[in-house]
């Protein structure tokens, strides 16, 4: 199915890290549908068994979502590509508080209330389960579904 997918599309930015497709993500305005793609093809690797990163599919997933966004939101398109990039890892991950600091480095302190109110909505709205197993989360304690 993945070998039909990428015939289909006609490329191979959507498979693999996508390391490059990530970063101009920060740049260039992309195909809006790229993060649905990638989130796809990431799912059908995983239901088939195969391993298909944790970290990379995720900030490719959230680069691409924020980058898609800034063509509704106006805000700049670098802040809504990194606003993605960690609020997706957030909410997938359940670490709000890490990737806030994560995102502060890599992108600025001086949009970290930003990045703050993203990852916390990401966190609290992604479900009590995140990609890590063994993880304890004593936070949905007080969510109650």
């Amino acid at each position: 199915m993945i070998v039909l997918a990428v015939y289909l599309l006609q490329t191979t930015k959507h498979i693999g890290l996508g390391i490059p497709t990530i970063e101009e993500a920060f740049q260039d305005p992309l195909p809006p549908i790229d993060f649905l793609i990638k989130i796809i093809l990431t799912a059908l690797t995983l239901c088939a068994g195969f391993k298909g990163g944790e970290v990379t599919p995720l900030y490719f997933i959230g680069a691409t979502l924020g980058n898609a966004l800034a063509s509704f939101i106006p805000l700049p398109l670098t802040l809504l590509a990194a606003t993605g990039f960690v609020s997706v890892f957030a909410g997938c991950t359940k670490t709000p508080f890490a990737c806030t600091v994560m995102a502060m480095e890599l992108f600025g302190w001086h949009y970290g209330l930003f990045f703050l109110t993203t990852c916390l909505f990401s966190f609290v709205t992604s479900g009590k389960k995140g990609i890590y197993t063994a993880q304890r989360n004593k936070a949905f304690k007080l969510f109650k579904d």
